[in-house]
């Protein structure tokens, strides 16, 4: 085997301290987008122990009054896509419509969609146990302008 060169061992200790260097600038400063060099949030927190557990989805209704789930199989759009851009779907509810056609595209023989809106559904939660109690919450509501 091959002894390292005394440059070879100062880029390797270079590059090892400058990786350490930015872990812990990331850990420090940065966010989860910064991923694997930011703090991964979601493994490092936890919610308080009576703090309700949301579960978004988002439903439509056709014209014949239908309820439609509209989950990954029925548009191929998935749930934290549409929860990673809740704020966008808030600020401007047209943007559901793109949904509506993602519904479309996948199932063109099925009836218009009149409706597409996202729904939070808060579980209760004791002593960190559900409790089997639930409330829904329409968060952002698109409809067909007639």
């Amino acid at each position: 085997m091959d002894t390292l060169t005394s440059r070879g061992r100062a880029v390797r200790v270079g590059v090892t301290g400058l990786a350490l260097a930015v872990l812990l600038a990331g850990t420090i400063w940065g966010e989860d987008d910064h991923f694997p060099f930011g703090p991964f949030r979601m493994y490092s927190t936890s919610d308080p122990p009576d703090a309700d557990a949301r579960d978004t989805r988002v439903e439509g209704v056709d014209r014949t009054g239908a309820l439609v789930d509209l989950g990954e199989r029925a548009t191929g759009i998935r749930r934290a896509e549409i929860e990673g851009q809740q704020a966008r779907y808030t600020a401007d509810p047209s943007l559901l419509s793109e949904v509506a056609e993602a519904y479309t595209r996948r199932h063109p023989d099925a009836p218009e969609l009149t409706e597409v809106r996202i729904v939070v559904r808060w579980h209760d939660i004791t002593d960190r146990r559900p409790t089997g109690r639930w409330s829904d919450e329409t968060v952002v509501r698109w409809q067909v302008t007639p």
